[in-house]
């Protein structure tokens, strides 16, 4: 198996989290992982980025190139169509249906891009967008995205529920657990 996630968001989303599950639930299973993490002011709403490659083989280069991601996460719709271009052709994409404006929109200086579901839809070989922060918050607590938009993107990576769940124990803290485990299973039903 060769499998290259983007999960792309903004700081205080969770992606990091996210991708330290896929990570280590890859590595329990026995496969090479690397991951490489770019943050662009993340503590400030800024773009945050992580790379994940998994391969029953070496994985030789952490960063995924253009047209190279079989699947994007994205935890806000802006960050998923910025790294559309990273999506290969038929890739799937799993995308919060959340806008969060960036600064130069907030101040007037840029806009707000326009058609971004239709872009998305017409660029991605499947998608499945979602409000994952309502569903969040009906879990306990919109914190909880990151592992609702796991549990969606779950049914297009090779790891079983139960393992999912094993990660998410040894992971996360203990009192946020069950929250998170409620989290993953309705994000697989989304």
């Amino acid at each position: 198996m060769d499998k290259n996630i983007l999960i792309v968001g903004v700081g205080g989303q969770g992606t990091l989290l996210a991708s330290v599950l896929l990570g280590n639930l890859a590595l329990a299973k026995g496969y090479d992982v690397k991951l490489s993490e770019v943050h662009g002011m993340s503590q400030r709403g800024g773009d945050v980025v992580t790379h994940v490659k998994i391969s029953d083989h070496s994985v030789k280069s952490p960063l995924i190139e253009k047209g190279e991601a079989d699947i994007i996460i994205g935890f806000e719709k802006l960050e998923a169509y910025r790294w559309l271009p990273q999506l290969k052709k038929g890739g799937a994409m799993f995308v919060n249906a959340q806008e969060i404006l960036p600064m130069p929109v907030v101040m007037g200086q840029a806009e707000y891009p326009e058609n971004i579901d239709q872009t998305i839809a017409e660029t991605a070989g499947s998608v499945k967008e979602f409000d994952a922060m309502a569903i969040a918050s009906s879990c306990g607590s919109t914190k909880a995205v990151n592992v609702v938009l796991l549990g969606a993107a779950s049914k297009a990576l090779p790891f079983e529920e139960d393992e999912w769940m094993k990660v998410i124990e040894e992971n996360v803290k203990p009192k946020f657990v069950e929250l998170n485990k409620k989290a993953f299973t309705m994000g697989q039903g989304a």
